[in-house]
């Protein structure tokens, strides 16, 4: 195996053309690590805000980016029993799926599902990860329940209505266009808004004879805040992931009081590699037989060889796509 491999830099960040690829030393993992030799990396929107300079990434993690992968082990470190060299796995990453290798903890790791190939493998985790731990161990998400997922065509959307239709629950979206309205229809969500011509607000009240509804996802944020917790029944939760509005806004508190209202919501990055151990392990438990039965599927909008990594966060940042986009490494 050589000792040197590619990767995406981005230098002291900016648009995506500071981005290059540059030519460097092979990763080591450490004890609890593998090294994998990636097939496919995935690109999400945090790997965008760390190359513009305003998501740096936490302690101890890789300063290239790339949060997920999809490949083949090629080394161990010395405390790694799950896993071996040469056997396939998906992974999340702290950092460093940008390249020809890349480390991750063994925790964070999850075999191949049945049936699925390395791009839609490599698609996975970081929406999945995401979204169950939200969903269902933050949002304690019931069959039966009502749900309203904002950006229901993004990667986390699209993550979102499937596994909360697979579990029971009745979904409603929001989306920016008739395509991506169609996309989320296709997915069996039972009502997509358009927020260009329609007030999320006033549909929920509509459709829930104005009880409002038991959960939110949201990645907006900003004006999107009070109107969420407009949005939400009695004993609502509000679940934020994301603020692509913003983070801050002026709130009528005495609103979640009435209402008994919870609002959290966590970033994946940062939490600890026990933490994410547990929720791969509730994905393989709860969501791996799914994948391999066919359900539930990652949507791919878009892969780009490695090189062409400008043109797939351009892509991104224009949010014109319809799923995830994929670089394709090897």
């Amino acid at each position: 195996m050589k000792n040197t491999m590619n990767v995406v830099v981005h230098g002291d960040g900016g648009p995506a053309n500071v981005m290059s690829i540059a030519h460097v030393a092979l990763p080591i993992p450490k004890e609890n690590q593998v090294l994998i030799q990636v097939h496919v990396a995935g690109v999400n929107r945090p790997d965008v805000f760390q190359r513009s300079g305003s998501y740096p990434p936490p302690p101890g993690a890789s300063l290239y980016l790339g949060l997920e992968v999809a490949g083949e082990i090629v080394a161990v470190g010395e405390q790694v029993t799950k896993y071996q060299v040469g056997e396939q796995v998906c992974a999340l990453t702290p950092g460093g799926a940008y390249a020809e290798f890349c480390v991750a903890h063994a925790g964070s790791c999850l075999p191949i599902p049945k049936g699925l190939s390395m791009l839609q493998a490599a698609a996975i985790p970081e929406n999945y990860f995401t979204v169950w731990s939200n969903l269902f161990d933050m949002g304690h998400l019931q069959p039966k329940e009502t749900i309203l997922i904002h950006g229901g065509s993004s990667g986390i959307g699209i993550t979102a209505i499937q596994l909360a239709k697979a579990f029971g629950a009745i979904v409603m979206t929001t989306v920016g266009n008739a395509d991506k309205k169609s996309a989320c229809e296709q997915l069996n969500a039972d009502h997509v808004f358009n927020y260009k011509e329609e007030d999320f607000v006033e549909r929920v009240q509509t459709i829930t004879n104005k009880k409002g509804v038991d959960v939110i996802l949201d990645m907006v944020g900003g004006s999107y805040i009070q109107r969420n917790i407009n949005s939400l029944a009695m004993d609502g939760r509000l679940l934020q992931v994301a603020f692509l509005e913003g983070s801050k806004a002026a709130l009528d508190v005495q609103m979640i009081m009435r209402k008994r209202l919870t609002y959290t919501g966590a970033t994946l990055r940062p939490r600890s590699d026990q933490q994410k151990e547990q929720i791969a392990k509730d994905l393989q438990q709860h969501v791996w037989p799914l994948l391999e039965q066919g359900q539930c599927l990652p949507v791919i909008d878009s892969v780009y060889p490695l090189a062409n990594v400008v043109q797939a966060h351009e892509r991104m940042e224009s949010s014109a796509h319809i799923g995830k986009i994929m670089l394709q490494v090897l």
